[in-house]
């Protein structure tokens, strides 16, 4: 099969919008070395346009370090026992700086509170009560978190206050990815 052949063969199969354009297949017949004034309207086409385009890695969880002297403190206990302590900045959410250091916790939501999968338990009964009492969403998604116990709390719905330095939370042995939108 000729160079041209399977260009316009692969051309067809990456540019759908491609496929209603007239193709004038002789201008191919010779070889690829041909002038592009012959070449047929789908070849100018593909020749302006980007038959692949990669978008910018996105990702949950950037945050900036504290400032010095202004560092709050948190630990995370994961799934199985081992602890990580951040050193953060107030107005972080829990589930920023879990993702940003690489602890497994999912934020299948984006941190909008319309899942479950970023289910913290505090640890501390005292530091819970220094939170703000969760919203109705919040609860809602609660209701659905896995191993859901008195101090259970979304971690995209905590922000670090210096009231809550020094807090300890525990990640669940697992999550349910049951968001809202499951239920309308």
């Amino acid at each position: 099969m000729s160079t041209a052949r399977i260009f316009t063969r692969s051309l067809m199969a990456m540019r759908p919008a491609v496929r209603q354009l007239p193709i004038c297949r002789s201008s191919f017949s010779s070889s690829l070395t041909s002038t592009p004034q012959s070449w047929s309207r789908a070849a100018r086409l593909a020749q302006s346009t980007r038959s692949f385009t990669t978008t910018l890695h996105r990702q949950h969880g950037h945050i900036e370090p504290p400032k010095a002297g202004e560092e709050l403190y948190i630990t995370f206990i994961d799934k199985d026992g081992e602890e990580y302590k951040f050193a953060v900045k107030a107005g972080d959410n829990l589930l920023d700086i879990a993702q940003a250091n690489d602890l497994e916790m999912e934020g299948a939501c984006g941190g909008s509170c319309a899942c479950s999968t970023c289910h913290v338990i505090v640890t501390d009964e005292g530091l819970y009560d220094q939170m703000p009492e969760p919203d109705d969403d919040e609860n809602d998604m609660l209701d659905l978190a896995f191993g859901l116990t008195e101090t259970s709390r979304l971690g995209c719905q905590v922000k670090m206050t210096k009231e809550l330095d020094g807090l300890v939370v525990k990640l669940p042995s697992m999550t349910r990815n049951l968001q809202a939108s499951d239920f309308q």
